[in-house]
């Protein structure tokens, strides 16, 4: 920053501390991140819209078919050559990345990503890779928060608070839904929901909501008016529907986290493009609906209009037989899945969210058609059963049945559906956690034990940084050293009572402690005769850098009821935690999450 800037930035500091408490401070902040975070969504799905907008031109039409094998190609490849040769730097999925930065990163995020996914999640969306940009949006709003409360001084839970507002400005922007969009930053950031975290919520919620209408008017991604009203009768079938979701989001996960371990298994960049270039190229040749993002299935299923959903084909398919129109549906739910997880394993950036609503969509619309046409007499909303049908995918895939519930009951306008939204997201929800016990979003960070929740002394824990509670000011021995050496050059010139003893190889083989040596420590006929190996032992336990967590190493303080345990890094001998250390960091700690 030019020292010019830097001298201003001072002092308006100087100014606010003198004339804007803290806590103001904040709300003003969250309007500010709210609005950003609107900006960044609104450029992200301008961009989207103009390069998609340049392949609807006559010339291109004339070669659709084939385009859709192109295109996909040229975009993935053109995130590739940003990121290899302008970045080179990775750019992570957008709300898994942000993850981290919360529970590992004490909420600082790279300048870069405000502008990385800016860049690359257009390119790869609009060329035809099929994704979504909610998690784009997610991460350039987190990055400007982080980066707003970095650059005013903000300490590590206001950061992180910022951060949910920027999650929260993001999905009120895209959807124009504020209270599911705060609802959404609760339950997948696992945000503190106490008033002094809820006030800053809303605004940036308002803020970004502000945003959107004045850039991009009154129109809305989803364009949706409820007419059919909720039947009690059917409400067996809506509970049947929640059991289909919930075996469709186990299907969606299972695919997601199959795929990614294919393409993780080639080690080039260049390789993965070319797999999963080739891959997605097929399957959108093939079934052209899955171009993009999606949204035109979603909003023609809701309209009524399944042909404009399904689009042009390669086959000649006869579309006036409901059945077939049912199995292409079916066609799309299963292979949007497929789709997206291959665009990301090519390299393209992009977000889950809205495949998610696709796959939800064509779900529920085929499975009120099957209904409507199987032939006992039944007739229900196909429309109804669209919405309800996708809120039961989010709830499964992203375990986030609230922000399910509320998302939709905000899109339609009033909360007609609520019953048949909470029934098929509880059932989805439940039977999805069972076999998946963690999200898409989630499972990655969960395996590593570094997933916020809303346990407030395990995210403490979390949060701790090992560096800063381990100790290396031990003497070493070595196990030849003789007693006499001992006490002459560790003993006498050390305040501490463990010495690790080390090989050549500066691999741990135990401690000798004052108080195994005291009652020997005056007899000289043993200082020549003893040595280290002779009189050290094992310790009570062993932490292991590179893998315990906080939470592994508090408990095994707790099993082997030591005050002191010996680190191993990349298995060498690198220091001691004590136990009074350990406690006073997390005392200090849980002080910065709970004022």
């Amino acid at each position: 920053m030019p020292s010019n800037s830097k001298s201003l930035l001072f002092k308006f500091l100087i100014w606010k501390y003198k004339h804007i408490s803290e806590r103001q401070f904040v709300y003003i902040l969250s309007i500010l991140v709210g609005f950003l975070a609107g900006m960044g969504t609104v450029v992200l799905k301008n961009l989207t819209h103009y390069i998609q907008l340049l392949f609807e031109l006559n010339f291109f039409k004339n070669y659709q078919n084939t385009l859709y094998f192109i295109f996909p190609i040229i975009g993935l490849l053109l995130v590739y050559i940003i990121k290899q040769i302008w970045l080179k730097k990775h750019i992570g999925h957008g709300i898994s990345s942000t993850l981290h930065a919360i529970s590992k990163l004490n909420g600082i995020i790279p300048r870069y990503n405000i502008y990385a996914s800016l860049i690359t999640a257009p390119l790869t969306a609009g060329f035809g890779g099929s994704v979504g940009l909610q998690g784009p949006a997610v991460s350039v709003g987190a990055a400007l928060g982080s980066n707003a409360a970095q650059l005013f001084h903000m300490n590590t839970k206001t950061r992180m608070l910022l951060i949910g507002c920027a999650a929260t400005g993001a999905m009120a922007s895209m959807f124009k839904a504020p209270i599911a969009a705060i609802v959404f930053a609760v339950e997948i950031f696992s945000l503190d929901i106490a008033f002094a975290s809820l006030v800053p919520l809303l605004l940036a919620s308002i803020s970004a909501v502000v945003t959107s209408y004045m850039f991009l008017g009154t129109d809305v991604l989803l364009r949706f008016e409820l007419i059919d009203k909720f039947e009690v009768n059917d409400i067996a079938l809506y509970a049947v529907l929640g059991l289909v979701t919930a075996l469709a989001s186990v299907y969606f996960s299972k695919v997601f986290f199959a795929i990614t371990n294919f393409f993780n298994q080639f080690k080039s960049r260049a390789i993965r493009l070319l797999i999963g270039g080739l891959a997605i190229g097929t399957i959108l040749y093939f079934i052209p609906p899955l171009y993009g993002e999606g949204y035109g299935i979603m909003n023609n299923l809701l309209k009524g209009d399944h042909l404009a959903a399904i689009g042009t084909t390669p086959f000649n398919f006869d579309l006036s037989n409901i059945w077939i129109v049912i199995g292409l549906l079916i066609g799309i739910a299963v292979f949007k899945a497929i789709a997206m997880t291959t665009t990301f394993g090519a390299g393209g950036v992009g977000g889950l969210f809205i495949p998610t609503l696709v796959m939800g969509s064509a779900l529920g619309n085929a499975f009120a058609k099957i209904i409507n046409n199987v032939g006992f007499g039944l007739q229900v909303s196909e429309s109804n059963f669209t919405l309800i049908g996708m809120t039961g995918l989010m709830a499964g895939v992203l375990h986030a049945p609230l922000t399910a519930i509320f998302l939709i009951a905000e899109i339609t306008g009033g909360y007609e559906l609520f019953l048949p939204l909470m029934i098929v997201s509880a059932i989805s929800f439940t039977i999805t956690k069972h076999y998946i016990s963690h999200s898409i979003y989630t499972l990655k960070l969960a395996k590593r034990g570094e997933l916020m929740t809303h346990d407030k002394d395990q995210n403490v824990l979390m949060v701790m940084d090992i560096d800063k509670v381990i100790e290396t000011n031990f003497v070493i021995l070595k196990p030849e050293m003789l007693l006499g050496d001992i006490l002459k050059n560790a003993v006498s010139k050390s305040s501490r009572n463990h010495f690790p003893v080390v090989n050549d190889e500066h691999e741990f083989l135990g401690v000798i402690r004052l108080d195994d040596i005291r009652h020997i420590m005056f007899n000289s006929d043993l200082y020549d005769n003893v040595d280290a190996a002779s009189l050290m032992h094992a310790d009570a336990g062993i932490i292991d850098y590179n893998k315990d967590s906080m939470k592994q190493i508090m408990d095994k303080f707790k099993t082997s009821g030591a005050w002191n345990l010996p680190v191993i890094k990349n298995g060498k001998y690198f220091g001691y935690i004590s136990k009074s250390k350990l406690l006073t960091a997390y005392r200090r700690q849980l002080i910065n999450f709970t004022k």
